[in-house]
């Protein structure tokens, strides 16, 4: 443990750092248009693999979050059945290794370390974007195999708009937002909320298969503001709350039903000032977590927890000249929380978070980065984390990138101090990352090919101590190596335009004590996805196929390979207003994502999209 000295010094020290900071700003010469609340994810991107899904193709799968990754991206999702507990699996890496970022800020539970995908609402973001590989440095714990960026967006001097949507699908479910935004010169206002609710009765005949209890609604709002002190100055704010209701199914009408609810508050307000060398952004943020667990939705909680987060986050430019800067990322969190019958009391947690970028882009063809990391947090040994990155075009048709890294994840509250087994020696996980990106175009083609590798050390595992008690220790030792593709091809005509992708995952994740392949880590993963427009009317087709998946670590058990066919069309009859109908699953594909826990067959959504 820290001692109570040496916090009180960095508690100082970073409030020192800050004032001097915010004490920089000098001669006011250029304007800010939009706010960038993420304003790092652009800059990553010069060099990462990175992806952008727009709020268009949100609407595709608009569904959830899983469907939406499972569907528009590399990631596999594991999923209890539809809507229930829900997580991804970023290069094989599993849930825990995969950072959500809320407006630039981790948003992982500080219990479990991960974010139950399903209970983050889709239709709360503007856009989605996935950042590939380690990120530790920038983003913190969890940044091992990527990141999943959710982001809400305020820009200025574009009066009044809003858009209303509803979409009413199978098995009773309802999928629905209305959001408004005001702007001018100097403020941005933006509001929304929405709703999502399923009874999500569905059956597979052929397994005998009835997802029972499966159903669930939640409901988010999102407030966003914005005000230009001056030209150079400004001040932005941006929360969220929400609420969910998730039953978890069951395989007979005799077993007891159960249920998990959830509530989350999300608070950032933040000034951002920029001079002629300097960029500033501060940011102050309180996150939120409550959940609870029925084992009997009929009677009181069996279960449950309350985790907070108070955060205080300062990104400071300095711009050695045009071409060259140096970024400083100092972060001061307070972790705070409080079991119910977990065994778990009041923990706590001081970490104080120092990262140091220099970006250089001298020479016209090649953009390069160092950064490094030291964190001093209170309860276990940090490691010191790197990142090296550059990017080199060689021509007009061909470019490269090299990504060079160390990363990490912490322990968590549940694996520190879970009460029987949670162990207070566990050392944080730690990985090395290597990867190789190659990008060539041609014409209305682009093709990127992106070999990458990645060694754990100090794999935190749940594992059997009797037959009652679990414990998490440091044991594994895991690599992580593949292959990633993908081929794209756009093309606009009068009138007309064709948008197509296909992307090819080739992924190893191998223990090394017993040299299998990890479960639920599907080898070759392909998805592709492809619009079609023509005057007012839409069409889109999505194809996802996932090899064999073993299911624990051995070769043994495994669910099978499978292809899923979705595909929809969107109808502007009138300016403003677009109808949309879309079918899952045309081919009535029998799959699991996780065993014994069967996926819809064949169903189908019919929307209605206003603009005003």
């Amino acid at each position: 443990m820290l001692s109570e000295e040496r916090q009180i010094v960095m508690k100082r020290l970073f409030t020192l750092l800050s004032l001097v900071i915010l004490h920089q700003f000098s001669a006011q010469e250029s304007l800010i248009d939009t706010v960038f609340i993420d304003n790092q994810f652009n800059k990553v991107g010069k060099t990462a693999k990175i992806s952008r899904i727009n709020s268009e193709k949100i609407l595709e799968n608009s569904t959830s979050l899983s469907d939406l990754l499972r569907f528009q991206s590399n990631i596999y999702i594991k999923e209890n059945g539809r809507g229930a507990t829900s997580s991804p699996s970023f290069r094989g890496t599993g849930a825990q290794r995969t950072a959500f970022v809320w407006n630039g800020i981790n948003v992982n539970s500080i219990f479990l370390g991960q974010g139950d995908i399903n209970n983050l609402n889709l239709l709360s973001y503007e856009n989605v974007g996935i950042k590939f590989g380690g990120g530790s440095v920038i983003y913190g714990s969890g940044a091992i195999g990527g990141s999943v960026h959710l982001n809400n967006t305020l820009d200025f001097d574009k009066g009044f708009h809003g858009s209303l949507f509803s979409e009413f699908g199978s098995f009773g479910t309802l999928n629905s937002f209305i959001k408004t935004k005001f702007s001018n010169e100097k403020l941005s206002f933006s509001f929304s909320a929405n709703h999502s609710k399923s009874d999500n009765d569905y059956e597979v005949a052929e397994k005998k298969f009835i997802n029972r209890n499966g159903e669930y609604q939640n409901t988010g709002f999102n407030l966003g503001l914005a005000y230009k002190i001056n030209e150079n100055n400004e001040f932005y704010w941006q929360t969220q709350h929400y609420d969910s209701d998730q039953h978890y199914p069951i395989f007979d009408e005799n077993q007891t039903k159960t249920k998990y609810l959830v509530q989350t508050f999300r608070s950032l307000a933040g000034w951002k000032s920029h001079s002629n060398k300097i960029k500033n952004d501060l940011k102050l943020v309180y996150l939120e977590d409550n959940f609870q667990y029925f084992g009997d939705i009929n009677k009181a909680k069996s279960n449950g927890g309350i985790g907070k987060q108070y955060i205080v986050r300062n990104d400071f430019d300095y711009f050695v000249s045009n071409k060259s800067s140096f970024n400083l990322i100092s972060e001061y969190q307070y972790n705070q929380g409080e079991g119910y019958q977990s065994g778990i009391q009041n923990p706590k947690r001081n970490q104080v978070n120092l990262s140091l970028l220099y970006r250089n882009e001298q020479l016209a063809k090649f953009y390069w980065e160092l950064g490094a990391k030291y964190d001093f947090v209170e309860g276990y040994e940090s490691p010191f984390l790197f990142s090296a990155s550059g990017k080199y075009k060689v021509n007009d048709w061909y470019q490269t990138s090299i990504n060079i890294s160390r990363n990490f994840k912490a322990p968590t509250f549940n694996d520190l101090f879970w009460t029987p087994g949670g162990n207070p020696d566990l050392k944080a996980e730690t990985s090395y990352q290597a990867e190789m990106s190659h990008y060539l175009s041609y014409q209305n083609f682009k093709l990127g090919i992106t070999p990458y590798y990645i060694k754990m050390k100090d794999m935190i595992q749940w594992v059997p101590v009797t037959p009652a008690i679990w414990s998490p220790i440091n044991v594994d030792k895991v690599d992580f190596y593949g292959l990633e593709t993908e081929l794209s091809f756009n093309k606009n005509w009068t009138n007309q335009k064709l948008n197509s992708q296909i992307s090819y995952s080739y992924t190893k994740a191998i223990d090394q004590e017993t040299k299998n392949q990890l479960s639920y880590v599907p080898i070759h993963q392909i998805n592709f996805n492809t619009n079609y427009q023509y005057k007012i009317v839409g069409l889109f087709f999505q194809a996802l196929y996932n090899s064999k998946r073993f299911t624990n670590n051995t070769e043994s058990n495994f669910l099978k390979d499978f292809l899923v066919l979705n595909a929809g069309i969107n109808i502007n009859p009138i300016k403003n207003i677009q109808v949309g109908f879309k079918v899952n699953n045309i081919a009535n594909q029998i799959y699991e994502t996780v065993n014994y826990y069967f996926m819809p067959k064949r169903n189908y959504a019919v929307n209605l999209k206003l603009n005003f």
